[in-house]
C-alpha cells in the first residue's frame, strides 16, 4: 500500500487530500484500488497534534539565548534577507528516529567521545546514502547536521569518518540485542518467527589477499566483480534482528547452522519457528534442525514435485489466497514431516511468460541455423553448428527443455544437418508445473492455510534486502579493507532499521506499509537563516523552518508529530 496525493479546487479554495492505494494484479496487468481516504485537517488541530518525540529545541542554544532574544525591533524592511537554505527534513527525521530507539543513550554510554560521529554515519546513510567522503565534503554543509549534530563543518573531514567507522563495528551484537528490545517495547512485537536469507552484494576494486571478498555467485548480475554474502534474519514484521556477512564464495546451505547457533545465543530457542528458502535445503541442515525440537518452515526444490506427481492431478487444493491455492500431504518416508504443494496463478502466468519468452528465443536462433546450414558446405560446419547450438540452448536454459537438437554432417550432400525434435514428455511436466512449488515442515499440527501464510513472511527478508540495496545504498562496495566493509554494512543495516521503524509509525498511522512518499514529504521541508536587520544598522539571525504545505500538515498530524518554530544550535 502507498499514498498518493490529490489536490482539489472546489467552492474558490484548494483542498488537499492523501488516497491509500493498494496494488493488485488482474488478467489485464496490474490495477490499483483506493483503500481509504485521508482526508483534510483543520489548523487548529495541526497545532495541538502532540509530539511523539522530545523536542529538539530543549538542548539548543541559538544565535541568541531565549532570555538575549528581544521581544520587540524596530526592522528595516529593505535590508531583511533569508540565507543558507539547507535540507531539514530528512535528517530531522532520522534525528527523531535515532532518539526514539534509545541509539543517543546507548552510544553516549558506550562511546561518548565519538557518539556523534556514529549519529552521523548513521543518519547520514537513512537521509542521503552516499560515502564517507561524499558525506563529510557535501551532504554534511548543505543539511541541518552541523545545526542538529554540534560540529562545524570545517572540523568534520572524511578521515575522521573512517576512524569513527572503524570503531563502530565491535558494538554490533549489543547493539542489535538493544535494538531488538526496544522495538518491541515501541511496537510490542513478539519474537517466534525467525525469517531467514542470504543475497550477495559485489565489490569494486582487486582486493588481493582479502579473505571476504571471493568470486561466487552474484545476485546482481555482476559475475565480473567479487562478492560478499550477507545472511539476514527478519521477523514476520521484517524488521531485522541480526545479520551475518560471509565470503562471495559461500554456498547458502552452509551459513544455516551458523546463523541459527548465533541467533539462539543471543535470543533463545523455545518457541522458535525457521523459514527459510529452498537454498538451504540439506539433509545435514534439517538433521541439524531437528535437534533440541528446533522447528522449520522450508521451500523444498522444484524438482521435488516429481515426487508428489499424483497429488498435483487430484482436484483437492483449498483455497488461501486470491489466486492462491495449497493442499498437504503425507509420506511414509517422511513420517515426522508434512509437505505442502503451493500453487499460485499469477506465479504461473510469471512462469508462463518466462517460458513462451525461451522458447522464442531458441526457435528464432533454430531458424538461423538452419539458414546457416544451407548455405554453408564443408565438415567444418558440424563443429561451427555444435558450438552454437550449446551456446543457444545455454543461454536460453529455462526453455532448452522443450528441444532435443542434434547435428549431423551429411557426407553425399556435403552439408551439416540440423535435426529437431520437441521433447514432449519434459515440456509437459515444465507446463504441469509452472506456478507451483513446494515446501516441507516438521509442524504437523498446523493446517497447510497456517504454513503458507507463515512460509509466504519470507518476502519480507527479500524487501529487506531490497532497500538496503536500493534506498540505502549497501552496494556497491568501495572499501577495501575486509573490517570497513563490514561496518560499511553495519551502518545499513542500523539505517535499515530506522526505515522499518518509520514503516511501523506509518503503518500504524493508517498510511499504508510503504513509507516512501511520506518519507520524500518530509524531506522537502528545508530549513533557512531569516537575517533581521534593525533601524540602528545591527543584524539578527534567526534559524528558522517554513510551515509546511496543508498536506504535509496532514500527514505529521497522524504521526503525531510536531515541527519546531525555529531551530538552534548544539552547544558545544
Amino acid at each position: 500500500m502507498y499514498l498518493r496525493r490529490i489536490n482539489r479546487h472546489k467552492d474558490g479554495k484548494d483542498h488537499y487530500y492523501w488516497a491509500l492505494l493498494e496494488s493488485y494484479r488482474t488478467d489485464k496487468g496490474v490495477r490499483q484500488r483506493v483503500i481509504g481516504y485521508i482526508g483534510d485537517v483543520s489548523k487548529k488541530k495541526a497545532r495541538q497534534a502532540s509530539p511523539s518525540f522530545e523536542t529538539v529545541s530543549s538542548y539548543q542554544t541559538d544565535f541568541f539565548t531565549e532570555e538575549e532574544l528581544p521581544e520587540t525591533l524596530s526592522i528595516d524592511p529593505r535590508k531583511t534577507r533569508s540565507e543558507r537554505s539547507r535540507s531539514f527534513g530528512g535528517v530531522w527525521l532520522g534525528h527523531l528516529l535515532f532518539e526514539k530507539l534509545g541509539l543517543g543513550d546507548f552510544f553516549r554510554e558506550h562511546d561518548a567521545a565519538r557518539h556523534i560521529l556514529f549519529k552521523i554515519l548513521l543518519i547520514g546513510r537513512f537521509y542521503h546514502p552516499s560515502s564517507e567522503l561524499h558525506l563529510s565534503e557535501h551532504v554534511y554543509s548543505h543539511s541541518a547536521m552541523e545545526d542538529l549534530f554540534g560540529i562545524p563543518c570545517k572540523k568534520l573531514y572524511v578521515q575522521k569518518l573512517y576512524r569513527a567507522l572503524d570503531k563502530l563495528l565491535p558494538y554490533k551484537d549489543r547493539l542489535e540485542q538493544h535494538l531488538t528490545e526496544r522495538l518491541g517495547t515501541l511496537f510490542n512485537l513478539t519474537y517466534d518467527l525467525f525469517l531467514y536469507d542470504v543475497t550477495s552484494t559485489y565489490v569494486e576494486g582487486d582486493h588481493a589477499g582479502s579473505t571476504l571478498c571471493k568470486r561466487g555467485y552474484s545476485r546482481d548480475s555482476r559475475p565480473d566483480c567479487k562478492q560478499v554474502c550477507i545472511a539476514l534474519v527478519v521477523t514476520r514484521e521484517g524488521i531485522p534482528l541480526g545479520y551475518e556477512v560471509f565470503s562471495g564464495n559461500t554456498h547458502d546451505s552452509t551459513t544455516v547452522e551458523d546463523i541459527v547457533t548465533g541467533m539462539e545465543k543471543k535470543y533463545g530457542s523455545a518457541d522458535r519457528i525457521w523459514v527459510m528458502d529452498r537454498g538451504m535445503v540439506s539433509e545435514k541442515n534439517l538433521t541439524f534442525l531437528r535437534t533440541s525440537g528446533r522447528r522449520y518452515i522450508i521451500g523444498a526444490p522444484k524438482s521435488s514435485l516429481k515426487h508428489v506427481e499424483q497429488s498435483l492431478l487430484k482436484q483437492d487444493w483449498h483455497t488461501v489466497h486470491e489466486g492462491v491455492e495449497v493442499k498437504q500431504i503425507t509420506s511414509p518416508q517422511y513420517d515426522q514431516e508434512v509437505f505442502i504443494i503451493c500453487k499460485s496463478k499469477d506465479r504461473a502466468l510469471k512462469e508462463k511468460a518466462i517460458h513462451d519468452r525461451f522458447i522464442k528465443r531458441i526457435d528464432d536462433g533454430i531458424k538461423k541455423l538452419h539458414a546457416y546450414c544451407k548455405k554453408t558446405k564443408g565438415k567444418q560446419t558440424l563443429q561451427i553448428i555444435e558450438r552454437r547450438i550449446g551456446r543457444l540452448l545455454q543461454q536460453n536454459s529455462r526453455g532448452a527443455v522443450f528441444y532435443d537438437i542434434e547435428a549431423e554432417y551429411d557426407h553425399e550432400q556435403q552439408k551439416t544437418l540440423l535435426h529437431v525434435t520437441k521433447n514432449d514428455d519434459d515440456a509437459h511436466w515444465a507446463r504441469m508445473t509452472e506456478g507451483h512449488y513446494l515446501m516441507r515442515s516438521n509442524i504437523t499440527d498446523w493446517k497447510p492455510e497456517e504454513l503458507w501464510r507463515a512460509y509466504i513472511h519470507l518476502t519480507d527478508a527479500e524487501s529487506a534486502f531490497k532497500i538496503q540495496k536500493h534506498d540505502l545504498g549497501l552496494r556497491p562496495l568501495w572499501h577495501q579493507k575486509d573490517e570497513r566493509i563490514k561496518a560499511h554494512i553495519f551502518v545499513c543495516f542500523v539505517a535499515f532499521v530506522l526505515w522499518k521503524t518509520f514503516a511501523l509509525m506509518c503503518k500504524n498511522a493508517g498510511l499504508g506499509d510503504e513509507p516512501r512518499q511520506v518519507f520524500e514529504e518530509i524531506k522537502t521541508l528545508n530549513m533557512v537563516d531569516v537575517v533581521l536587520t534593525t533601524t540602528q544598522g545591527k543584524e539578527i539571525k534567526i534559524r528558522t523552518i517554513p510551515r509546511p504545505d496543508k498536506p504535509l500538515q496532514i500527514l505529521l498530524h497522524l504521526l503525531g508529530i510536531q515541527l519546531p518554530e525555529r531551530l538552534t544550535r548544539r552547544a558545544l
